[in-house]
């Protein structure tokens, strides 16, 4: 089995992924900065992004690196522009750069499919689309293109095999509370009502967060080399059937109110992980309201209530 690395293994997504290697019998240091893996299992290095030779040190001797450490909350990237640019985008060549002068056989780097803004709505879309700069539409999303920019010029110029897994919508145990399902949880078990915009048609292709770390292993394969590939839900889900979701696992007490839309709020984007299942054989396995209970009742464990 392989020495790997996952930066931001201490993260949601990325711990994830720390626990899909291990279990599958991989060596594992998570590189994180002040905090620490939610195992004891694994080797951590403290080390921030933007310190190349702690990063260079922390690297030694591993034979794969996952990048998964990231301003990944866009409201922060959004309040700190420059910051978000720095650790996405510098920290991302930092990576790189040990990964090459330490003679990593393969790099993988945690995009996004908000990639994809750009593109013309109503069509699905998939890894051959190109970039439309334009309508990046975010410093997060600009940043994320950087990264994979940088990421073939390390392949081209120098040779570092590289694989980009532009991460659908996930979500699942240990996700960030100041999302739409944690959010809607904890109101929903205080007996607060679920507030909903418009007539909740706004849709996201969420993706349970163990299907999304299970595609990291596949990408392993040499096939993977040097692609790029959609990682993304099976379909639809609106912001409404999450609520309904929620309402039906916690009972009928729970209450939905709809608020007007809010202006320019964005519907969504399809997606297709076609590739990826054609080359890897990766699709999700876990259905949507499965990962929903899943979820709710790790909140529930997690609040105790």
């Amino acid at each position: 089995m392989a020495k790997t690395v996952v930066t931001g293994g201490s993260g949601f997504i990325g711990s994830h992924v720390v626990d899909a290697l291990v279990e599958a019998g991989h060596e594992v240091t998570v590189i994180d900065h002040r905090v620490k893996p939610h195992r004891d299992d694994v080797r951590f290095e403290d080390v921030d992004l933007m310190d190349f030779s702690g990063v260079l040190t922390a690297t030694r001797g591993a034979e794969h690196v996952f990048h998964l450490a990231a301003v990944s909350n866009v409201n922060v990237a959004h309040k700190y522009p420059v910051y978000a640019t720095g650790l996405n985008v510098m920290g991302t060549a930092h990576a790189l750069e040990a990964a090459r002068l330490n003679g990593v056989k393969r790099f993988y780097l945690a995009s996004t499919v908000w990639v994809y803004n750009g593109a013309p709505n109503g069509i699905a879309v998939d890894e051959a689309v190109p970039f439309y700069l334009n309508g990046a539409g975010h410093i997060y999303t600009s940043s994320k293109i950087a990264a994979e920019m940088l990421c073939h010029n390390y392949q081209q110029l120098y040779g570092l095999p590289v694989t980009i897994l532009r991460y659908g919508i996930p979500y699942g145990p240990r996700m960030r509370e100041e999302l739409l399902m944690p959010i809607f949880i904890r109101k929903a078990l205080r007996g607060e009502p679920l507030t909903v915009s418009g007539k909740g048609d706004q849709f996201r292709k969420f993706l349970y967060v163990t299907d999304l770390a299970r595609a990291h292993l596949l990408a392993m394969d040499e096939r993977a080399a040097n692609e790029t590939y959609n990682i993304e839900g099976a379909r639809r889900v609106t912001v409404l059937e999450v609520a309904e979701g929620i309402r039906e696992i916690l009972g009928e007490q729970v209450r939905i109110e709809f608020v007007p839309a809010r202006a320019g709020d964005f519907p969504g984007k399809e997606v297709s992980f076609e590739k990826a299942r054609r080359e890897l054989g990766w699709e999700p396995l876990i259905e949507f309201k499965e990962g929903l209970r899943r979820t709710v009742d790790w909140f529930r464990a997690k609040w105790g209530v």
